[in-house]
């Protein structure tokens, strides 16, 4: 089974765990995707197989508390996106021949490398001092993001983004401690004495008392008591900073949002933000988002695939599995609904059209 270390690439990795948590926009984002990917099924050729199979995907533990296959590919595809790779391992019992669960793994703590050749894995984890291979490496799942000969670890999605959401935290930052200066007023009380000689003598204590009145007052007012403030002489209260303008960061911190919602594809009126978009662009955005889901979708694919023929074969039995997934969203149902309504109003039109013909035929024999 699996365990837990630390290696150096956890601390680089960490960078994207503290990216989604400063950022929520990304930590939503990301859940979307693994939400819209949708819902599976996995089919095998013996019908006799296919309830235990249907039961097996329901009910199959995950981890510690997780149940069903579909919680067990939501962890998987999160870490895909959010590391550039994900490992997982079905944890079968060897005397009894029988599946126990799945266990996904913190792909932080983990390394892969070429085999023997370059088409096999070596799974190795850090126990503290030196890698350790994994003993049964056959038991494994796992995926690259956009894995190159340069990037045999995979790529996270994430990639680049941590300078914009770098300057994005600097802005929010900036609004905060400008937001705070303004509603939390500070004042600036002058007290001029007059060119009468008593008054120049006693300009001290008319300050300090001028002082203690101004503090009564404020004081008060925290406690939602409001008093007058009367002074004697030429006084003058002034708010700091109230001539300042705040800048105006719409622009920029838009500019910063498109950019990090551009590398996740996600259109912005799914994350609730209300930016100007025709319908047709947003046609458009959904069409680019359902093809992204189908790239993942790809990549889910042969893991859920091959899980399925490690039970059928632990079952006695060699039915091939496929993977059904769902349509993605309910447009993609309205758009085939209509596709069929389409197909049976042309197919009884030609029906309709070869009774005619026959009829006229008919007729003039």
């Amino acid at each position: 089974m699996f365990r837990l270390a630390h290696n150096s690439g956890y601390l680089d990795m960490s960078l994207y765990e503290t990216l989604r948590v400063q950022v929520p926009l990304i930590d939503a984002a990301i859940g979307k995707i693994v939400r819209l990917v949708g819902d599976f099924r996995l089919t095998c050729t013996d019908e006799r197989l296919q309830p235990a199979l249907d039961a097996f995907c329901k009910n199959v533990k995950v981890n510690t508390s997780g149940q069903s296959l579909g919680s067990f590919i939501d962890v998987y595809l999160d870490d895909l996106i959010t590391y550039g790779k994900a490992l997982g391992e079905i944890l079968i019992d060897s005397e009894n021949g029988e599946i126990l669960g799945l266990a996904n793994a913190d792909p932080t703590l983990f390394t892969v490398r070429s085999g023997k050749d370059p088409l096999t894995a070596r799974y190795f984890f850090f126990d503290g001092a030196s890698e350790v291979p994994i003993a049964h490496p056959e038991r494994i799942f796992c995926t690259m993001l956009s894995e190159s000969p340069k990037n045999p670890q995979g790529v996270s999605m994430l990639r680049g983004l941590p300078c914009f959401s770098q300057a994005l935290m600097k802005i929010y930052g900036c609004i905060g401690k400008n937001f705070e200066r303004v509603g939390n007023v500070r004042y600036a009380v002058t007290y001029k004495p007059s060119a009468d000689s008593c008054d120049g003598t006693a300009a001290k204590e008319h300050a300090e008392q001028i002082a203690r009145q101004w503090a009564d007052g404020m004081n008060s007012a925290r406690y939602g008591r409001v008093k007058d403030f009367i002074a004697v002489g030429d006084v003058d209260i002034k708010v700091i900073g109230a001539d300042n303008q705040i800048i105006d960061t719409e622009i920029p911190v838009r500019q910063l949002l498109e950019q990090l919602l551009s590398k996740l594809s996600i259109p912005p009126f799914l994350l609730g933000l209300n930016w100007s978009s025709t319908e047709r662009m947003s046609t458009q955005q959904v069409d680019i988002l359902t093809s992204e889901l189908e790239s993942y979708r790809r990549k889910l694919t042969p893991v859920l695939r091959r899980i399925g023929l490690i039970f059928a074969a632990l079952s006695g039995s060699d039915s091939d599995i496929e993977v059904q997934w769902a349509n993605i969203n309910l447009q993609d149902e309205t758009e085939l609904a209509k596709a069929r309504l389409y197909n049976a109003q042309a197919e009884d039109i030609e029906l309709r059209n070869q009774k005619t013909k026959e009829r006229e035929k008919t007729y003039d024999d």
